[in-house]
């Protein structure tokens, strides 16, 4: 039996009508072929009761299988993942992600994506401390273990992490100055943002250092992030009327055919919560 569930993504959700292997049910059900479920498994894109699976298991009648039959793809392993590490000692890695990777993996892709590249690079595990957006380049933080991991999101949450943000907007703008805005709750994209406070929206609040003309009706700008909610600083430069350059989503003229904007994180600053070291890095 399947379920509609998410069919126009591709996502099928099936409750086996047989006992066998999962690919046994994938070729009864979906009629994959050997290849394609292998191709799917390798991707991370098969789930048995609600478990990612890594390898040709066996079902049950009655088991629930969730296939993601179109995962989304990302920029492939060129090699040079070393060459992107600014720095790294025992406890974490700054690395210059590049626009169109995901930071870590997404659900039905667990092999394209930074982290995965990065641990295949230096030789480790590593664990998310902060995400950038797919399109979006620049500095992030891995942690070398869960004890930084934790520690550095404390400095998150109490925002002892300074945050500069390279941007080029559409429009001529001078506004300098503080951006407050609040933010629907929901999981879904774009983000919906208002200026006015709702019961349960989160607070989103920005810093404009600077505004720089560009040609071509645009602006550069600096920006201090002081609060990091997922798309925010696209979510509040588009409601602000200025989108950044390239993002669609938000109001902007689509101008590229990968998935990138002109978005930079360029400079962080913390303390070292394990040593008290001050570290700053900028690009």
């Amino acid at each position: 039996m399947q379920s509609a569930r998410g069919f126009e993504y591709g996502v099928r959700h099936i409750i086996s009508p047989q006992s066998g292997s999962v690919f046994d049910v994938l070729l009864s059900t979906l009629n994959f072929d050997r290849m394609q479920s292998e191709f799917l498994l390798n991707l991370g894109s098969i789930y048995l009761n609600h478990q990612r699976l890594k390898e040709n298991s066996s079902v049950s009648v009655g088991d629930y299988l969730r296939v993601h039959t179109k995962p989304r793809r990302f920029l492939c392993d060129d090699g040079r993942w070393n060459e992107r590490v600014l720095f790294h000692n025992e406890h974490f890695v700054v690395v210059n992600k590049v626009a169109g990777l995901p930071v870590h993996a997404s659900v039905d892709n667990i092999q394209e994506n930074l982290q995965a590249y990065l641990e295949k690079a230096v030789g480790c595990q590593l664990f998310g401390t902060h995400r950038l957006d797919v399109p979006t380049q620049g500095l992030i933080v891995y942690a070398k273990s869960t004890e930084f991991q934790s520690a550095f999101n404390k400095l998150l949450i109490t925002r002892e992490i300074q945050k500069i943000y390279r941007a080029t907007v559409e429009g001529e703008t001078n506004f300098v100055g503080t951006l407050t805005h609040f933010m629907e709750p929901s999981p879904r994209a774009p983000k919906k943002v208002a200026k006015e406070a709702h019961p349960g929206w989160q607070e989103c609040v920005l810093e404009v250092l600077s505004a720089t003309p560009l040609e071509n009706l645009r602006t550069e700008l600096q920006i201090q992030l002081h609060t990091g909610r997922t798309h925010q600083i696209r979510a509040q430069m588009g409601f602000h009327g200025h989108p950044i350059v390239g993002d669609h989503a938000y109001g902007a003229e689509k101008i590229y055919t990968e998935d990138r904007i002109e978005l930079q994180a360029c400079e962080l600053r913390f303390l070292n919560p394990m040593t008290g070291e001050a570290h700053h890095f900028k690009i």
